[in-house]
C-alpha cells in the first residue's frame, strides 16, 4: 500500500495535516470523551495524515481497587483493546524486562528500535513479539505528569509505543511528527485520567449511584432528595468473638469474604451499597419508573438468596482450611428515606437517613432473638411476589408500636 506521505510533500512539524491531528487531540481534552475514543481517534488521524503506524500502545498508572495501571492497544483494523494490570504487575518479571522499565530506570524519554534488517535490535522481549507480529520499526516513549526523581519507575505519566509494518520503517519526519503528537496526546490523556480517577474513587468509596450524584454537583451539606426504596441492613454475627479468637489477617480475610458475599450480592442484583459500617452493610434498591415495586422487591430477595449461597461457599472453604465459619443477619424493609449529604460543612458523608433506616437496623437485630437469618417488615412482605412466613408481632427497640415481622418461606 502506497504511503500517503509519498504523495504529499510534508514539512515536518509545520505539516498542516499533523497540525490538524494536534488540534483535534487538544480539543478532546475539553470534552467528555473516553480515553479509548481519544486514543483510537488519534491513531486513525495519524494514519490519515500519512504516518505509517499500524499499532499504537499507551499505558498509565491509575487509582483503582483492582488495577494499578491500564494499558490500551490499538491495531489497524482491530480497534482498541483495554487491559487492566493488577497491583502485583509492577513487581513481576515481565515489567522488569520491558523497555519501559529500562527507560524509566535510566531516565530515557525516547527509545527507537528497528525490528528487521541489518540495524535490527531485539534487546527486549517486546521487540521479538512485535517483529513476530509483522512490525518493522517501533518508537517507545515515556512522558511524566509530574517531577520525577531519576530512576523512579513508579512515577505517573504515559508510556507508549508507535509501530509500523512497512519495510522502510519510520522516517525522520515521521518521528518528529509522532513526538509532537504524543506530547499533546499526553496532555489530553492527563485530563481524562484525572477525571477517571475521580470517578474510580467516588464510586469505590460512595457507590455508583451516590458517586455519580456527587460528581454531578451534589457536594454541599443538605444536597439530596427523598426517595422510596427497599432498604437492606445486614450485620456479621459474633464479630467481636471472631476478632478475638482469629489472627488479624485471617479475620480481615473473613470480613472481606463476608462483604463480598453480602455487599457483592446487592450490587450484582441491581442495588446500591451506601455504607460499610464496621461489619454491617447498608444498601438500597430504589423504586424506579422502569420496574414495578414487586420487581424491585424480588431483586432484593434474589440478592438475599445470592448472599446466602456466597456465604455457604465461603464457609465451605473456611472449614476445609480449618478456619472459623461466619453467619449474618439481614433485615429488609420499605420506606421513604433521605438520600444525600450530611455532616460538617466541609466533611460530609453521602448516605441514607430517616426512620425507615433505623427500623431496618432494629429488624436485623431481631434476627438473633428469633433465630432467623432474614427478617422482613410487613411493608416489604406486601410487595414481594412470593410466600412469606409470618413471625408474629414484635417490639423493635426504640419504636413505639409493635411491628408485624416475616421471614422468607420455602
Amino acid at each position: 500500500m502506497q504511503r500517503i506521505d509519498d504523495r504529499i510533500k510534508r514539512g515536518g512539524d509545520d505539516d498542516s495535516l499533523i497540525s490538524s491531528v494536534v488540534d483535534w487531540v487538544m480539543s478532546q481534552a475539553l470534552r467528555d470523551t473516553t480515553i479509548e475514543d481519544l486514543f483510537e481517534g488519534c491513531c486513525l488521524r495519524l494514519r490519515s495524515a500519512g504516518l505509517p503506524i499500524a499499532r499504537g500502545y499507551i499505558a498509565f498508572r491509575t487509582l483503582h481497587p483492582l488495577y494499578s495501571a491500564m494499558g490500551l492497544t490499538w491495531e489497524l483494523g482491530n480497534g482498541v483493546k483495554t487491559v487492566g494490570m493488577s497491583h502485583d504487575a509492577s513487581r513481576d518479571e515481565v515489567w522488569r524486562r520491558s523497555p519501559f522499565y529500562f527507560m524509566l530506570s535510566k531516565d530515557i524519554s525516547l527509545l527507537r528500535r528497528r525490528l528487521i534488517g541489518e540495524g535490527a535490535i531485539h534487546d527486549f522481549p517486546l521487540m521479538n513479539d512485535l517483529r513476530d507480529d509483522g512490525y518493522t520499526d517501533t518508537l517507545c516513549y515515556a512522558i511524566h505528569f509530574e517531577e520525577a526523581a531519576p530512576g523512579d519507575t513508579e512515577a505517573r505519566g504515559i508510556l507508549g509505543t508507535w509501530s509500523c509494518d512497512i519495510k522502510a520503517g519510520f522516517s525522520d519526519s515521521d518521528i518528529r511528527s509522532l513526538i509532537r503528537v504524543q506530547n499533546r496526546l499526553a496532555v489530553a490523556c492527563k485530563v481524562i485520567i484525572k477525571s477517571q480517577i475521580a470517578h474510580n474513587i467516588s464510586t469505590t468509596y460512595l457507590g455508583t449511584n451516590a458517586g455519580q450524584r456527587v460528581l454531578k454537583g451534589q457536594i454541599k451539606r443538605g444536597d439530596g432528595e427523598k426517595i422510596h426504596a427497599v432498604i437492606w441492613y445486614s450485620d456479621l454475627r459474633n464479630s467481636t468473638a471472631l476478632a478475638d479468637m482469629m489472627p488479624e489477617e485471617e479475620y480481615l480475610d473473613l470480613l472481606n469474604g463476608y462483604f463480598e458475599s453480602t455487599a457483592g450480592a446487592i450490587i450484582d442484583n441491581g442495588g446500591d451499597v451506601l455504607l460499610l459500617i464496621g461489619d454491617a452493610v447498608l444498601g438500597i434498591f430504589p423504586f424506579t419508573d422502569n420496574r414495578t415495586q414487586a420487581e424491585t422487591g424480588e431483586l432484593a430477595v434474589k440478592a438475599a438468596y445470592d448472599a446466602l449461597e456466597r456465604m455457604k461457599t465461603l464457609n465451605t472453604c473456611a472449614c476445609d482450611n480449618g478456619k472459623c465459619e461466619a453467619t449474618f443477619g439481614l433485615g429488609l424493609h420499605v420506606g421513604n428515606v433521605m438520600f444525600g449529604n450530611i455532616g460538617l460543612p466541609d466533611r460530609l458523608q453521602f448516605t441514607t437517613v430517616g426512620p425507615a433506616v433505623n427500623e431496618v437496623a432494629r429488624l436485623e437485630a431481631l434476627t438473633k432473638e428469633l433465630g432467623k437469618t432474614i427478617l422482613m417488615s410487613k411493608e416489604f412482605a406486601e410487595i414481594v411476589g412470593r410466600q412469606c412466613m409470618p413471625m408474629g408481632e414484635h417490639q423493635l427497640r426504640g419504636i413505639e408500636e409493635k411491628r408485624e415481622v416475616f421471614t422468607l418461606g420455602d
